[in-house]
């Protein structure tokens, strides 16, 4: 509940995130992975977005002919999520529904999954909820996109974990915001995920993060995984 209020506090005076409706770049550059590597057409394909925001990846995905669906804990960006939808006639399914817990979804009925720095929140006891239910949701030969924080060479992070340091293995909370955050080793991370999946594409990826109107360098994990 803590984490809800938090996030929904922060769509609302947002010191994170952006509130534009253009897809990040790393989910166009997944989609192009997923056309000229893997042959997929999106048009007709299932996606299930984890933490969906204010939409600006389903939206995409919707664009493209996808049957999307978002899960988010926040009132608030569900509201501007269905809002750009409708205003542009794309019929996509938000759902307020916490990625820590159980999915209202059938078994293997998703074909493309979304998490984009959107697990980081969860608590231990919710992540293993979490991995089970997107190998129960995603169907065999499904594909999963995780953008994760990453813990190896980032020193906002390290400053983050001797200052503001949360209650769990690599967690912090960030200072003015109350959001906890999970960063990942590469070990950490490949151990968790190839429990549940295949990864395809792992890199380490540095870019920057906006709080406070103030920019920060940041260091993510970009996965590519196949059940």
């Amino acid at each position: 509940m803590a984490q809800e209020s938090a996030w929904d506090r922060e769509y609302r005076q947002s010191q994170l995130l952006t509130k534009d409706n253009k897809p990040q770049a790393d989910v166009v550059r997944f989609v192009t992975y997923l056309k000229k590597e893997q042959g997929i057409d999106i048009g007709g394909t299932t996606v299930l977005d984890l933490g969906s925001g204010t939409g600006r990846n389903s939206y995409y995905f919707a664009e493209l002919g996808a049957s999307v669906t978002g899960f988010e804990i926040s009132k608030t960006a569900i509201t501007i999520g269905k809002e750009n939808a409708d205003n542009a006639g794309l019929h996509i399914e938000y759902k307020k529904q916490s990625i820590g817990d159980i999915f209202p979804i059938a078994d293997s009925s998703v074909d493309i999954m979304l998490d984009i720095t959107s697990s980081n929140s969860l608590s231990e006891r919710e992540r293993e909820i979490y991995l089970a239910e997107t190998h129960r949701v995603l169907r065999s030969g499904g594909y999963f996109f995780v953008k994760a924080l990453c813990k190896d060479g980032d020193q906002n992070a390290k400053h983050l974990l001797e200052h503001s340091k949360g209650e769990e293995k690599d967690t912090y909370i960030l200072p003015g915001v109350g959001i906890t955050e999970r960063v990942w080793t590469k070990n950490d991370f490949v151990s968790t995920y190839e429990k549940y999946f295949t990864i395809m594409h792992l890199e380490k990826k540095t870019s920057y993060s906006r709080m406070n109107n103030r920019s920060y360098k940041r260091n993510f994990w970009l996965a590519y995984m196949k059940k």
